[in-house]
Formats: structure tokens, C-alpha cells, sequence
């Protein structure tokens, strides 16, 4: 059984899987403290957290072999490297969702890598790409330049110790999670109020893993029975949480979009659609265009406008108020 088939009733849009990095929090918050009144209006002072498992963001490189021990060991914890010899290898590995940004050597790069290079970052400018500087050389300034034409933007000098914790950084900061940041930022503003646990599954449904594909599965990441979720959203008279999904699934779509060298097949293998087919099928549904005219008309700033105007917007008073992860205790009986 697929993803699009996992979680579907008959009057329910099929529904495929999010992705990308999540960050760990340990403190859970409203769900873990059903007597919490806690509002977002009073943790609006701190800096917002995601309460979700940290998975590792893979990086697909063109290394030394020397530089490849070394980038490994500074990741360990953070990212996995997938090490290959060329530039086509690392393109194929994007496009094929195996990787989600990419380290090239300075080194490498002097033995004429410029052409393909090039095309790669033209191709997946949403993607990624760092140059790191192991070593100079006469021919390193004439490299750095080239790169620059490239498009790649950022250089790591890890000739010294501190540059490895820049790389740890530039992958933390940079790979796989812009369109999170930019969409929960603007979703932080809409829902000034609303209690932790409401936030708590607007992060799940922007910073899941692909394997989060139906709303079992969301309900079992956020720790609540799937039937008590979807009875809470009804009750409450909201969308419903798979339409919740399914839309975020297509803010994630029009990003991945944005990269040129995505076709609709690559964008539905990273989102793990059962097959390009289903996801026509999804966008088709939810907007009534084909995929090839949601590519045309909503980039992910649209359409996360899109997201906004039709399922937060118009509920704001009930998002304020609604407790979806609440846990209820059942009155204990009296003993005779």
C-alpha cells in the first residue's frame, strides 16, 4: 500500500508526504501538560522551536579523498555525506531526492568543472551549494572567480579549525529549510493566541519527514488518536486536518518547483507521491489546474498565500481556541 493509500475515505482528497529537516526540542510543551493555559501570546518573546524528531540532512559532494574523512567527521550528528566523482553524479543525486545540498572541493573545481557546474546551479537554485577551501594554491584565485560566475555564493575556509564549525553551520542554516522558516514565520503572526498545541500541529504539518504521509501517521508523530484529531478540527468547525496537509504538501510542491531542473515526476518522487499521475491527480483536486499549470502559476510565495487565505484566515477565532493534542482524563470512579 502507497502513501496516497494509506489513509483515504471516500469524500477525502488523497493525500501524499511532507519532507525536509526537523529540529528537536525537549520540552513539549501544551501536549505534554494538559492543564497548561501557556499561549502563544506568552512564550511571543522567545524564539520559536520545533517540537519534532531531528532527522539528518544528506549532502551530496565532489571531495578530495582527504577532504571526504574530514567532512565526515565534522558532521557526525548532523548530516551524512554521499560522496561521489563528478558533478553529473551529484546533480543526479538531487533530482532523485537521495540529497538536499551540496559540498564541492576548491581543489576539485581547478581541474575544469566550471561548464558543469554551472548548469547544475542554474538548475537547482533552491538547492544549496557550498565551496570549501582546504588548501591554497597559484590557481586558487582564478578558481574562486569561477565558482562566483557559477552562482555558487559561499566559500568555508576550514584551513583552520573554526571552519568546520562553519560548514556544521552553513549545512544547520542553509540546507532544506527556507520555505519552513518562511511559512511558520508567517503563520507565528496569523495565529497570536493559539495555544501550544495548535502551533504544535502547524509545525508537524510544515517539518515531517516524508514517512508522514496520512494522518495516522501525522497523529501518531503528535502523540493523539487520528479519529480524536480529525473529531476536534470537525468539532470546532475548521477544515479538516487532512486538507491541512494536503495543502502544505503543495506549498512543498510549488518550492521544489521553483528548481528548473525539477520535472513533475522528480517533484512527486521527493514528496513521495505513489506516481506523477497521483499528484496531478492531488493538485488537481485541491485547485482544479494540472501540475504543469501549478508550476506556471503559484511559486512557493503564492502559494503559501494561497495556504493562509483559505485555512487560516477565515478560522483565526476558532485556531485560537481549538486544543487538538489535548489529552482529556476520564473521571475515576468512586470505590464503594
Amino acid at each position: 500500500m502507497t502513501c496516497a493509500d494509506a489513509d483515504r475515505t471516500p469524500n477525502d482528497v488523497a493525500l501524499t508526504t511532507p519532507s525536509e529537516v526537523d529540529c528537536g526540542d525537549p520540552e513539549m510543551g501544551a501536549a505534554a501538560n494538559p492543564n497548561s493555559g501557556r499561549t502563544m501570546t506568552a512564550i511571543a518573546a522567545a524564539p520559536r522551536r520545533s517540537t519534532l524528531p531531528t532527522t539528518m540532512t544528506a549532502v551530496s559532494t565532489v571531495l578530495t579523498p582527504a577532504e571526504r574523512l574530514r567532512v565526515d567527521a565534522a558532521g557526525e550528528g548532523l548530516y551524512r555525506s554521499i560522496h561521489r566523482d563528478s558533478v553529473h553524479d551529484v546533480a543526479r543525486d538531487v533530482r532523485e531526492a537521495r540529497a538536499n545540498a551540496i559540498v564541492v572541493s576548491v581543489k576539485v573545481c581547478e581541474r575544469g568543472m566550471a561548464e558543469p557546474l554551472t548548469e547544475m546551479v542554474r538548475e537547482f537554485p533552491r538547492v544549496p551549494t557550498l565551496a570549501l577551501l582546504s588548501e591554497l594554491n597559484p590557481r586558487t584565485p582564478q578558481t574562486l572567480l569561477a565558482l562566483g560566475t557559477s552562482g555558487v555564493r559561499r566559500v568555508i575556509d576550514v584551513r583552520d579549525a573554526a571552519g568546520w564549525s562553519q560548514l556544521r553551520s552553513a549545512v544547520c542554516d542553509e540546507c532544506g529549510n527556507s520555505i519552513q522558516r518562511y511559512v511558520l514565520g508567517k503563520l507565528a503572526q496569523d495565529l497570536t493566541g493559539a495555544s501550544e498545541d495548535c502551533w504544535r500541529f502547524f509545525q508537524a504539518l510544515f517539518l515531517s519527514t516524508p514517512d508522514v504521509c496520512t494522518i495516522r501517521r501525522l497523529a501518531d508523530r503528535l502523540n493523539v488518536m487520528a479519529s480524536t484529531l480529525m473529531s476536534r478540527f470537525f468539532r470546532a468547525r475548521v477544515p479538516s486536518p487532512k486538507r491541512y496537509l494536503a495543502t502544505a504538501r503543495l506549498v512543498r510542491a510549488a518550492h521544489l518547483f521553483e528548481n528548473r531542473g525539477f520535472s513533475v515526476a522528480n517533484v512527486a518522487n521527493h514528496l513521495q507521491y505513489s506516481s506523477p499521475q497521483s499528484f496531478g491527480r492531488h493538485v488537481r483536486a485541491l485547485l482544479s489546474i494540472t501540475a504543469v499549470e501549478f508550476r506556471e502559476q503559484f511559486d512557493s510565495p503564492a502559494m503559501v498565500e494561497r495556504f493562509r487565505q483559505d485555512l487560516v484566515h477565515p478560522y483565526l477565532d476558532k485556531l485560537r481556541r481549538i486544543r487538538p493534542l489535548a489529552r482529556t482524563s476520564r473521571p475515576q470512579r468512586q470505590v464503594m
